[in-house]
């Protein structure tokens, strides 16, 4: 399984990710929303660079012109509701892609632990296809996997997956590897931190994405 963190490397990238770090700069939600818009182009620009092309020939006014154009059949696919404005940035780019979304919250408990519950599932035929699974954050990586599950039985299995978050935990990468087919599987992150909390928190992350992004939850 192939894992790309894309802050390794000089780019303009960086300049959105140290802006949604930011605390000051997040107080602005519709800013927020736009920059994980941005950071979600960036990666479906560089996830391109790895799909299939085929050859077309398209007419000019004064004549013809070679150029390559992608072949794969993409699904873009993320988890309600922080990953709308993610999922945005890759339909900017991907704008005939289908489209897939699930609906997963932890469930709770007393002891302060939780499970991962799914509730809803949008998606078409993914037999054969190439979904991007896309959540801004790659925390624990089990809702991400149950998503990943829950789309698979629902739409049928692709022929690859790229999944794509903006911050990851070294753990959420983990469990992604051990939990998700080795072969047809690639990892996209635009920021690797160390440390989870006990209450499943990247730290230093970003807070809650789905708070900043739409406002706190009740």
């Amino acid at each position: 399984m192939t894992i790309n963190i894309l802050n390794k490397q000089n780019t303009v990238l960086n300049k959105f990710i140290r802006q949604i770090r930011d605390k000051q700069i997040q107080k602005d939600s519709m800013r927020f929303r736009r920059n994980l818009e941005r950071i979600g182009e960036i990666t479906a620009y560089e996830i391109s660079k790895v799909f299939s092309y085929e050859e077309h020939v398209v007419e000019t006014p004064l004549g013809e012109a070679l150029v390559q154009e992608i072949n794969d059949e993409l699904v873009v696919a993320t988890i309600l509701r922080a990953g709308l404005p993610f999922h945005q940035g890759f339909l900017n780019y991907f704008d005939d892609a289908g489209n897939a979304f699930v609906s997963a919250y932890r469930k709770s408990k007393k002891d302060g632990s939780f499970t991962v519950k799914v509730e809803y599932i949008s998606c078409g035929n993914l037999e054969g296809k190439t979904l991007l699974l896309v959540d801004p954050m790659l925390a624990t990586g089990s809702s991400l996997v149950l998503a990943y599950e829950a789309l698979c039985e629902r739409g049928g299995m692709p022929k690859h997956t790229h999944v794509a978050a903006v911050i990851a935990s070294e753990q959420g990468i983990d469990y992604v590897q051990k939990h998700m087919p080795h072969q047809t599987t690639t990892i996209w992150v635009a920021a690797v931190d160390e440390e989870l909390t006990s209450r499943s928190y990247i730290v230093p992350g970003i807070g809650d994405a789905g708070d900043l992004a739409y406002g706190e939850k009740i």
